[in-house]
């Protein structure tokens, strides 16, 4: 008997089962009429959703970053250890993998970004300007005086924002970075990058993608190659006074020896500041040959810590675009017309029965 109790119990659950859905089923066919007229109904609202909706344009961009990750040039670093001076790893791995991808993403990069001139309907003016335009902001700021007046001329210096400016910049950075901008590698064996930006304007979409891209790229090479570079510019300043020395020394030995024309040999005490001139020329001399040493490998060091930022795809037009499809709409509005009201109708049924009891 204890075999066949759980078989038993398993055909009741079952066959309970089957009878609620039996029922549910019947029910549904008795309201066929009101499930279909929602089900018409919310067609009718999706084919109208896809009407409203505008396309989406998609600017795509790949590149790959190449540096020299070798760990050679020991004899430079130990030649400018003579002069305190350190001419390697400026960089570092900080922006490697998704490091980078974030530093696309920061909110500095994209503001100056914004702030770049971009030529729109016969002018110039910022690409935050033309995303203001695009998305009909100041329509809603003609009744509000705060707002009105704001401009965004290109290139701005962050330092001449107010807080209203601040607050606009923050409102479309938020839009860019969350549903706009998409970096990364879309295959990870490949060190290839992916910078994706979409918006409804194909122009906008292009450009602010290149954009970004350059100004990225900038900061990126310019922040890798920062300690090499300081580090030749020391360098400079100091050969081109090691060189006014050494020229002010041959000029001061030049007079000494006019003061000691035809001189009384046996007067030795007015050579002695031709021979200190000499001196100095001489230890001068010596230290501008090893300063230009120093600098042409400081200069050898900065092309070598200098990453290339090669891009390979550029966006083209016409760029890719997307639309929210009128059948798509409408197959999507009827089913979820339909299956809302089956849901309404299954929780009213609910209700009445919890009542009841």
């Amino acid at each position: 008997m204890t075999t066949k109790e759980p078989i038993v119990k398993d055909e009741i659950t079952l066959k309970g089962l089957f009878d609620k859905y039996a029922k549910w089923y019947h029910f549904f066919l008795l309201k066929w009429k009101t499930i279909v007229l929602a089900g018409i109904i919310g067609g009718i609202l999706g084919l109208g959703y896809s009407f409203t909706q505008k396309p989406v344009y998609t600017a795509t961009l790949t590149f790959a970053l190449e540096g020299d990750k070798s760990g050679s040039s020991n004899g430079v670093l130990s030649l400018a250890s003579q002069f305190g001076l350190s001419l390697g790893g400026s960089g570092g791995g900080i922006f490697e993998g998704s490091n980078l991808s974030e530093l696309f993403k920061s909110r500095n990069m994209v503001e100056q970004t914004l702030m770049k001139p971009v030529f729109y309907k016969g002018k110039t003016i910022s690409f935050a300007e033309m995303y203001i335009q695009n998305k009909e902001w100041r329509d809603n700021w003609k009744n509000k005086p705060q707002l009105a007046k704001i401009q965004f001329p290109p290139n701005t210096k962050r330092k001449y924002f107010t807080r209203v400016h601040d607050s606009i910049l923050g409102a479309i950075y938020g839009d860019l970075s969350k549903n706009s901008l998409s970096v990364g590698q879309k295959d990870k064996k490949v060190d290839i990058i992916t910078m994706e930006f979409t918006s409804g304007n194909e122009q906008f979409s292009k450009e602010f993608c290149e954009a970004l891209a350059r100004q990225v790229g900038l900061f990126y090479i310019t922040t890798k190659s920062k300690k090499a570079r300081t580090n030749m510019e020391i360098l400079e300043r100091q050969t081109d006074s090691i060189r006014s020395e050494l020229n002010n020394a041959i000029a001061g030995v030049a007079t000494a020896n006019d003061n000691t024309f035809n001189l009384n040999p046996a007067l030795n005490a007015r050579r002695v500041p031709s021979s200190r001139k000499q001196v100095d020329v001489q230890a001068n001399a010596a230290i501008l040959t090893e300063l230009v040493k120093q600098t042409e490998l400081a200069k050898v060091t900065v092309r070598r810590e200098t990453p290339l930022i090669q891009v390979l795809d550029r966006p083209i037009y016409p760029l890719k675009m997307e639309r929210f499809r009128k059948l798509k709409g409408l197959i999507m509005g009827g089913f979820m017309g339909g299956f809302s009201v089956m849901l309404f109708l299954v929780g009213r049924v609910r209700l009445k029965q919890l009542m009841a009891k």
